[in-house]
C-alpha cells in the first residue's frame, strides 16, 4: 500500500470511529433523565435510607449570600452538603472555611460551571483536580463527592472521579429556584412535589448561574421545607449521614 493510500485509509478510518467516540462521551447523559435516574441509578441519584432527607446547596461560596444561609441553618440547627465552584472558593475561602467549621459536608462542583459535554478527558480532568485540590486546601479535608455542571455527566468526568476519589451525586428532587420568575411558594412546592424519605433535594445558596437575587427566594422556601419534613418524620441532614449505599461516610 502506498502512503498516500494508507494515510487516506487511516483518515476514512478515524472519521468513521469518530460518532462511536463521541457516542461513548456521551452516554452517561442519560442520567440526566430524573425518573430514569432515581429508578434505575439509585446511588447516582442520592437515595438514601427511607426516614432522611439530603439537603444539598450548589454553586457557593458565596460570602454575600451563603453567610444567610448557614445563619439559618445554625438556628434550625440543621447540616447540609454545599457542591463548592473552585471559581466561587477562590473569591470567598473565609466563607467555605466558616461552612466547614460549621460542619457542613463540603463537595466539589468543577472549578468552571460550564457543560462537561463540551470538554474532551484532559480539561475534565484538570477541571475537576484543580477544584478538589482547592477545598482541600481551604478546608483542610479533601472532598469525597461532586456534582457536574448542569447535573450531566460524561465518560470522562466517570474516569476523572475514579482517578480523584470522587463519588458523582445529583438528586431526587429540586427547587428550579435559579429561574427569574421563581417565588418562595413555587420552590417549595416543586420540592414537595417530587420529595419522598431518602430523597435528595437540590437548592442553590448562589446565584453566580442563576437570576439575580434567587439565593433570597431559596431561602425563603427553607422554612417550610424543613417544617414539612418534620412533619413527616424525616430527618435532614448532609449527604454523609444519608445513608446512600456505597457513598463514603
Amino acid at each position: 500500500m502506498t502512503p498516500s493510500r494508507l494515510a487516506r485509509g487511516t483518515a476514512l478510518a478515524s472519521a468513521a470511529a469518530l460518532p462511536a467516540l463521541a457516542a461513548l462521551h456521551a452516554a452517561p447523559v442519560v442520567s440526566t433523565f430524573g425518573p430514569l435516574r432515581n429508578r434505575a441509578m439509585p446511588r447516582l441519584a442520592g437515595q438514601g435510607r427511607p426516614d432522611h432527607v439530603a439537603l444539598t446547596f450548589d454553586d457557593g461560596p458565596d460570602h454575600l449570600s451563603t453567610p444567610h444561609f448557614l445563619t439559618f441553618l445554625a438556628a434550625r440547627r440543621v447540616r447540609a452538603t454545599f457542591f463548592l465552584l473552585g471559581s466561587m472558593l477562590s473569591r470567598s475561602p473565609g466563607t467555605a472555611k466558616d461552612m466547614a467549621a460549621a460542619g457542613h459536608e463540603i463537595a466539589v462542583h468543577g472549578w468552571h460551571h460550564r457543560p462537561l459535554l463540551l470538554r474532551g478527558p484532559r480539561a475534565t480532568y484538570d477541571d475537576l483536580a484543580r477544584a478538589r485540590d482547592a477545598v482541600a486546601d481551604v478546608t483542610g479535608e479533601p472532598p469525597t463527592l461532586f456534582r457536574p455542571p448542569y447535573g450531566v455527566m460524561t465518560t470522562a468526568a466517570h474516569l476523572a472521579c475514579r482517578r480523584l476519589d470522587l463519588t458523582p451525586v445529583l438528586w431526587t428532587c429540586w427547587g428550579e429556584d435559579w429561574r427569574a420568575r421563581a417565588t418562595p411558594r413555587s420552590v417549595r412546592d416543586t420540592v414537595l412535589r417530587d420529595l419522598r424519605g431518602g430523597g435528595t433535594v437540590l437548592l442553590h445558596d448562589s446565584d453566580c448561574t442563576s437570576a439575580t437575587g434567587s439565593w433570597r427566594t431559596t431561602l425563603a422556601a427553607l422554612p417550610h421545607i424543613l417544617d414539612t419534613c418534620g412533619t413527616r418524620g424525616w430527618q435532614v441532614g448532609p449527604l454523609r449521614e444519608h445513608g446512600v449505599p456505597g457513598l463514603p461516610r
